[in-house]
């Protein structure tokens, strides 16, 4: 993928929209690695405040993030439409749990504008790309590696 902030070539690039929260967002498709079950992966070890365990996945042991509790939905027991996205990250393999998979879409530079700044002091975090609109759809892209890189501050750690 082209540099995460800007989009400027000519190429289309794919994105694979999912849900959370009732909202659609987007990931570059080339580091979707496969999608699975929530209910099809072999899961094993204590679950923590975000981190939903590891599981086998092809014989690799992956950890899996639930992105359901990072953005603040409290989910219940898995249904049937849980998914998890393997992702295949600069740094490791993982899995990622969502609402549900809704597709891949191809968006154009035209198709892609940059997200207003927000939150603290107007600026907006980096690992969010710009918002996707194609066919009456709006995602929010987000580049994975970055957000998946993401260090939480030592005061949100040490809440017991």
């Amino acid at each position: 993928m082209q540099d995460s902030t800007t989009f400027t070539g000519s190429h289309p690039l794919q994105f694979l929209s999912f849900t959370l929260g009732g909202l659609e967002y987007g990931i570059d498709f080339a580091k979707v690695q496969e999608l699975r079950v929530l209910k099809a992966l072999e899961r094993f070890a204590a679950s923590g405040e975000i981190i939903g365990g590891v599981a086998v996945s092809r014989g690799v042991i992956i950890p899996l993030v639930d992105m359901r509790v990072a953005c603040g939905t409290s989910p219940d027991a898995p249904d049937p439409m849980t998914d998890v996205i393997i992702l295949k990250l600069s740094t490791c393999v993982m899995g990622m749990v969502v609402d549900g998979v809704t597709g891949v879409i191809t968006l154009g530079a035209g198709e892609i504008a940059p997200l207003p700044a927000a939150g603290i002091d107007g600026v907006r975090p980096d690992y969010l790309i710009g918002l996707g609109q194609s066919g009456g759809r709006r995602l929010i892209l987000v580049d994975i590696e970055r957000l998946m890189s993401v260090q939480r501050p030592a005061a949100a750690r040490q809440v017991a």
